[in-house]
């Protein structure tokens, strides 16, 4: 049986149209969600990364992360860190963006993460973000977000150089023990992936303001951050391989775009759910369709731990559908590892095709 995926497009323009320009793009956008049990304080960017989900620290500077099960030592807590309480929920993070001038260790820490969704050319945002400020530090203007189309990795604790979109060009000072919003409102000139916020500038280029500063550094909270799409909406181009214009026939394979996981590992990252959420639809409307899920990654590795990734990749992705309404007997999964290459495992660029998720089509 063939049928085509044509009549699915404007279902599925309808259902990622105007329903859902009003979603925030920011994942665990209040740092509620952590990753694992925390052990500790935090002294490099690694710990952070590890414990906050899909949030990263891109340098080896450490943003703080407070919240449940996180206690803070007695001589940071006597600085004043963490007396103040979260905006939304029991968890916010903190960083120092301003003090390398006095030599202070991590005197830029950043908040990195990928956007659920990339940002569309042309289409007008708001980001907006809580800030409460430590006692006792310096206030500071400069605060602000670059967003780029690559992920951001450094391998020390300096200023990253990048050039921020957006920054606050006045001292950001909210009342004592309170937070303050910050919003900016801009148009995407790039239909970029991650954002990055901080402080992007040098100690020399930014304004200081004292007020009984105790400390020669500046230390903001930072809480609930959002960024959504504002009116008028600019309506997406379809690229031509996308899987809601794929024709649908028994015994074909069709490759899923975007799907994201943690580094060797088999978590699915929330870009994930664009794709995931077109191929649901697809099944929705055929309701007598059953597929697998195929894994696959590239030659580098042992095979047996490849072909366990590859398998447990695949399961992430059945697990994902089925929790969001289709039938557990319509889906298979299976792990091929390195046996099923598609490009040459000789170079990254097709090392990276080879890592890949499929759906073979089973019946219609």
């Amino acid at each position: 049986m063939k049928t085509n995926a044509l009549i699915l497009l404007m279902v599925f323009m309808t259902m990622s149209g105007l329903s859902g320009q009003r979603h925030n793009i920011v994942p665990n956008s209040s740092f509620e969600e952590f990753s694992g049990v925390p052990l500790g304080w935090f002294y490099n960017g690694g710990q952070f990364t590890r414990l906050v989900k899909y949030w990263s620290s891109p340098t080896l500077a450490s943003p703080d992360a407070f919240g449940p099960g996180i206690v803070v030592p007695k001589h940071w807590q006597k600085k004043g860190f963490g007396a103040i309480k979260p905006f939304d929920g029991s968890a916010m993070v903190g960083i120092t963006v301003f003090g390398c001038a006095d030599g202070k260790p991590h005197c830029r820490e950043y908040l990195h993460i990928q956007l659920s969704e990339p940002l569309v050319k042309g289409q007008k945002y708001e980001l907006s973000y809580y800030v409460s400020h430590l006692e006792g530090s310096l206030y500071i203007d400069r605060l602000g977000a670059v967003f780029t189309h690559q992920d951001i990795s450094q391998s020390d604790d300096q200023v990253i150089t990048a050039k921020p979109q957006i920054y606050s060009s006045d001292i950001v000072r909210p009342i004592k023990g309170q937070w303050a919003q910050i919003k900016h409102t801009f148009v995407a000139d790039e239909a970029y992936d991650y954002i990055t916020l901080g402080n992007f500038f040098s100690d020399e280029q930014c304004s200081v303001l004292r007020d009984e500063a105790k400390y020669e550094f500046s230390y903001y909270y930072i809480d609930k951050v959002s960024l959504y799409k504002q009116p008028p909406f600019i309506e997406e181009e379809i690229p031509e391989d996308d899987i809601t214009l794929q024709s649908l026939e028994v015994g074909k394979k069709i490759q899923l775009k975007n799907i994201y996981f943690d580094l060797d590992k088999s978590d699915l990252l929330p870009r994930s759910y664009v794709e995931l959420n077109k191929l649901r639809q697809i099944l929705k409307e055929h309701p007598n369709m059953r597929i697998e899920v195929h894994g696959h990654t590239d030659i580098q590795g042992e095979s047996d731990y490849n072909e366990e990734l590859s398998l447990q990749r695949s399961k992430s992705v059945t697990k994902y559908l089925i929790n969001n309404g289709v039938s557990s007997d319509r889906i298979d999964f299976k792990g091929y590892g390195s046996n099923m290459p598609i490009a040459n495992n000789a170079d990254e660029k097709g090392r990276q095709l080879n890592r890949r998720v499929e759906i073979l089509i089973t019946a219609l």
